[in-house]
């Protein structure tokens, strides 16, 4: 079983050996998407999340996203998983990389490794991603649309990096089954070894070839939504709503028009009906409580291929605290708490230490004892379902 360790808040003014001695605050200010950062041992004597058969295991199974790149004379060939290990080439063969996507989310020692980088918030981190390579392995000079971290965790990688500047620089290889940039121009770099770190911003071309063999690097990702997709959900989360309160509701407020006159164009739409439309959709916008609720439920819902193990419901241990599971999503806003894209309301004390569970993503027993009786209900009620489980309380070292 699990231990909770009392989990002490990030001082984001202190100094932070894995950002090279500055701290988050002042890594946020100069350098998030704005400029790269090269670590040099960011982080001694860090083992990889996990050996490599057990991630080869993992790119084998339905519910893991993983992908085999190679390379060949001036092409790509890229399979999508799932990769038995007759799939894959040989240890020694030249060229080829194995990338599995969110091992966060399957394996502890990944998902502690992402938790040291929740200086940025967790609306925008997104997963941790695996790349083994055999010697000269790497995906090709390309650019992501969100900052990353990129961890080297075994053997070494070379990067080539550069920020693109123009619409021409983003151009990418037509017929390539990756998206390669075509003319990759880079400006700078650099060999890294075991425990280095090199982020970059968005938008910034970069190229990593593995320089001998099992080289495997974690890339810690962030969310970056665009703004129509955003909207997209945001008002479908609102009409949905709207639709389940004229369910609720006696009377729904039907379109009327008891003074329409006959009409001659009758394909023509009604400026009434217009105006109904506008209306209805302004009273939606017009609760301050609508667009937080259904922002904050858009941000905390799973990756469609997130599921949980449910359980029969228990008596909860005694002296124990609750850890959020690692696929759970849990944000806060002033008013309400959201987890896996559900929103509750919450207020007082409560509030405070739902606010502190999603926060440190655990709360000790004394604090679980703490909460209201509707409170521990709902944190029951998460336990049944797998987002969260009891966990003994332990002294910190």
């Amino acid at each position: 079983m699990a231990r909770i360790v009392q989990n002490r808040v990030m001082d984001v003014d202190a100094p932070l050996a894995l950002l090279g001695g500055l701290s988050p605050a002042a890594f946020m200010r100069r350098h998030w998407q704005r400029r790269s950062l090269l670590v040099r041992q960011a982080w001694p004597g860090v083992a990889p999340p996990l050996p490599r058969a057990a991630l080869m295991a993992l790119a084998a199974r339905e519910d893991v996203e993983s992908r085999l790149v190679q390379r060949e004379g001036e092409g790509w060939r890229v399979r999508r998983g799932p990769l038995p290990r007759r799939a894959l080439p040989p240890l020694a063969s030249p060229g080829w990389t194995l990338l599995v996507q969110g091992l966060d989310l399957h394996v502890p020692a990944a998902h502690a490794m992402l938790s040291r980088f929740r200086f940025v918030p967790d609306a925008r981190l997104d997963d941790l991603m695996v790349s083994w390579a055999s010697p000269g392995g790497g995906v090709g000079p390309h650019l992501d649309s969100y900052d990353v971290f990129l961890l080297q965790v075994s053997g070494r990688r070379r990067w080539r990096i550069g920020p693109t500047r123009s619409a021409a620089d983003e151009r990418l290889i037509e017929g390539a089954p990756l998206k390669l940039l075509a003319d990759f121009r880079p400006t700078q770099s650099w060999l890294l070894e075991p425990g280095d770190l090199l982020y970059l911003p968005p938008r910034w071309g970069h190229d990593g070839v593995a320089e001998g063999g099992d080289c495997m690097t974690c890339s810690i990702g962030f969310r970056a939504p665009a703004a129509d997709e955003l909207a997209s959900d945001l008002l479908q989360r609102l009409a949905d709503e709207a639709a389940d309160d004229a369910r609720d509701a006696a009377r729904a407020a039907l379109y009327r028009d008891a003074g329409q006159p006959a009409v001659a164009q009758p394909a023509a739409i009604p400026a009434g009906l217009l105006d109904f439309a506008r209306r209805a959709l302004e009273r939606r916008l017009a609760d301050p409580r609508a667009l937080p609720r259904v922002l904050g439920e858009s941000l905390s819902e799973p990756k469609p291929d997130v599921w949980f193990e449910q359980r029969e419901p228990a008596a909860w241990p005694a002296g124990c605290g609750a850890v959020l599971d690692r696929r759970t999503r849990m944000l806060h806003d002033a008013q309400h708490v959201f987890v896996n894209g559900q929103a509750f309301r919450a207020g007082g004390r409560d509030a405070r230490l739902m606010r502190e569970l999603a926060d440190r993503r655990r709360l000790a027993a004394r604090s679980l004892q703490a909460l209201s009786d509707a409170a521990r209900a709902l944190i029951d009620d998460w336990r049944a379902a797998g987002w969260l489980h009891a966990a003994p309380d332990e002294d910190p070292a």
